[in-house]
């Protein structure tokens, strides 16, 4: 069985078909203005909130802008690395957790690379790393064998012929 195609004609149809099409021009926005009511932003400083490991960690004094007519509030790549700086650093002091540096050191103190402490711990390649950097933080009963591997002799040994 055929079927008939309809034959293009080159023309599209107006859905206006009084006269040509207006063009509309995106209205450019100022920097600093709100990109959900566009009234200009001003520049605080204050309690902003960001999850750690599930957790709502509030940090205080962030600079950040924020609108007046609808409560939105923006940071700049800068503002942004201050609060997650900051959540990750409340995060680590409230639960007692060991600090980017402290396990930085264990690992040269135990002799071993980032991605050998990985291994041992059963940990991606590069969370070890992060750890170090500063970028995320070690679940809780990850760093209690942190501690276990400062602290307790043996426990080294323990891991590499048991773990690896």
């Amino acid at each position: 069985m055929k079927t008939k195609r309809k034959r293009r004609t080159g023309r599209t149809a107006r859905p206006d078909a009084t006269g040509p099409r207006e063009r509309r021009t995106a209205r450019r926005l100022p920097e600093d203005a709100c990109t959900t009511c566009a009234t200009l932003m001003r520049p605080r400083r204050g309690t902003l909130s960001l999850p750690v490991n599930g957790e709502p960690t509030p940090v205080r004094d962030v600079p950040h802008l924020h609108c007046p007519a609808c409560g939105e509030n923006v940071l700049t790549m800068e503002q942004a690395g201050i609060l997650e700086a900051g959540a990750l650093a409340l995060y680590r002091s409230r639960h007692h957790l060991l600090t980017a540096d402290e396990i930085r050191a264990l690992r040269e103190q135990l002799g071993v690379t980032q991605a050998a402490l990985a291994t041992l711990l059963r940990l991606g390649a590069n969370t070890v790393s992060r750890w170090e950097a500063g970028r995320t933080v070690q679940a809780a009963s990850l760093d209690v064998v942190l501690r276990l591997l400062r602290d307790v002799p043996g426990t080294l040994a323990y891991l590499k012929r048991h773990a690896a």
